[in-house]
């Protein structure tokens, strides 16, 4: 059995303030007890570990460094004690302790992270858990049980998705890739002639395919490898265009000018689990996505606007 600490909690938050407030005249005015009571608790610290925290020098007493080490664990423990106090909270209010979510890789991850960081501001204790997928891995996880939330490209049997997004795909390559060096609309036998870039269905069937796919191709299992391989000039690939906004920005890739299928467009689904049993944790971070997704609509809407001159 594991022994009973000797320190109490308000004894680590009494060297603590000490510490942090630079003397125990100030620390006795920030917790409101008296400095003979704060030095008390020092000195039973001390007592009780064996081991001197601070010592004088000159006219201000500082840390040993035994007292660092104290001060440094001592923090620790009463920022997890605070954080588990919180967890115990969300827990009595029934915040679920993980969310587990599927997300299909061509979602902007920027815009997603967004969304996981505002959440975090709210609930630091709930665990986040990301199944980045491709085609029918979203399926797959709500069929399995495995996630509370998905956002994916279809909806499977059993399942209520509502509508979130519109995807437009374009197909891009680095600027200096042969097929932009043709100087012309490029037609479908243009592209056989050049390496397809290809993300894997991360569903275990494996049974949806990303339309059209060319023979001379590489297929990788995760899209920032497929990005980075255009950005080298390796292949080209279509491209959900807000993965790749910033290669497009920096001029990394480039749209390919296709005399046909330059564009494709995907509409991807918020789908729970059971919403009739998700819990607020669930339900909050689906709201936080339905309004990153509707300001980023907003944001489009807007520099389409201002680009055309349409007030």
């Amino acid at each position: 059995m594991a022994s009973l600490p000797k320190i109490t909690l308000d004894q680590w938050r009494t060297l603590i303030a000490v510490v942090e407030a630079g003397g125990y005249a100030q620390a006795a005015d920030r917790l409101h007890k008296s400095q003979s009571t704060l030095t008390y608790a020092v000195q039973k610290l001390e007592r009780l570990l064996g081991v001197k925290v601070f010592e004088i020098q000159g006219r201000k007493a500082v840390l040993t460094s035994a007292g660092q080490l104290l001060y440094r664990r001592g923090k620790i423990l009463m920022e997890e004690a605070v954080r588990l106090e919180r967890a115990a909270a969300s827990l009595s209010a029934g915040w679920e302790p993980e969310l587990r979510l599927a997300v299909d890789a061509m979602f902007p991850t920027w815009l997603l992270l967004e969304c996981f960081a505002r959440f975090a501001e709210e609930h630091p204790e709930t665990r986040i858990e990301l199944i980045e997928s491709v085609l029918g891995g979203s399926d797959e996880a709500l069929l399995e049980g495995r996630v509370d939330l998905a956002i994916g490209s279809s909806v499977p049997p059993g399942f209520i998705g509502d509508p979130v997004m519109q995807v437009r795909f374009i197909a891009a390559a680095h600027p200096d890739h042969p097929l932009h060096r043709l100087g012309r609309p490029l037609t479908l036998e243009d592209l056989r002639q050049h390496r397809h870039l290809v993300i894997r269905d991360t569903g275990r069937e494996r049974s949806r395919t990303p339309g059209w796919l060319n023979e001379q191709r590489w297929t990788v299992s995760h899209k920032a490898t497929s990005i980075r391989a255009a950005c080298m000039g390796l292949g080209y690939a279509w491209y959900a265009e807000d993965i790749i906004r910033q290669e497009l920005v920096t001029g990394e890739l480039k749209p390919l000018p296709l005399r046909e299928g330059a564009e494709r467009w995907a509409t991807l689904y918020l789908i729970f689990a059971d919403h009739d049993a998700a819990g607020p944790g669930a339900l909050r971070i689906a709201e936080l996505l339905r309004d990153g997704i509707a300001q980023r609509c907003q944001e489009r809407r807007l520099s389409e606007s201002g680009a055309t001159g349409v007030g």
